[in-house]
């Protein structure tokens, strides 16, 4: 009975190494983050977010929905939907509308509170349907640091 005990554990044993040998070493390791990251309002980096709080003071304009088809160290381009209050009569009771936009974050510099991390200063959006009434078709906005 111990001989098979014993038998068993060097075979498992040996069936475990042989695993740990197969998986490549990229496997284990964790993704390496973003060098450069885009803020958001509450200071946190933020890497492809899904969504972006533009007005951070009444949140009367939201980034949604996104699809980032490039992240690179100079430059992120994406698609998604630029939620927007028209504040009519008053922004309390006004409606939400959404506008699809084409958005690219651009202009990194090093970030203040991560001297480290690069981050993106300025976001270009490009109204590619129907835009807002009163804005034109495309928006720049500079981004806190």
């Amino acid at each position: 009975m111990q001989r098979l005990k014993l038998k068993t554990t060097i075979l498992i044993c040996a069936v475990m190494s042989l695993a740990t040998a197969v998986v490549p070493a990229s496997a284990s390791t964790k993704p390496k983050s973003p060098d450069t990251v885009v803020v958001d309002c509450f200071s946190d980096p933020q890497a492809r977010p899904r969504t972006f709080l533009i007005a951070c003071g009444d949140g009367n304009s939201i980034l949604t929905a996104l699809r980032w088809s490039s992240w690179k160290p100079k430059v992120a381009t994406g698609r998604g939907l630029n939620v927007l209050n028209d504040c009519r009569p008053y922004c309390a009771a006004g409606k939400f509308h959404s506008y699809p936009v084409a958005v690219r974050l651009d202009r990194p510099k090093q970030w203040q509170k991560h001297p480290g991390k690069q981050h993106y200063t300025e976001m270009h959006l490009v109204y590619t349907g129907h835009k807002p009434p009163q804005m034109p078709r495309e928006v720049t906005y500079r981004l806190w640091n």
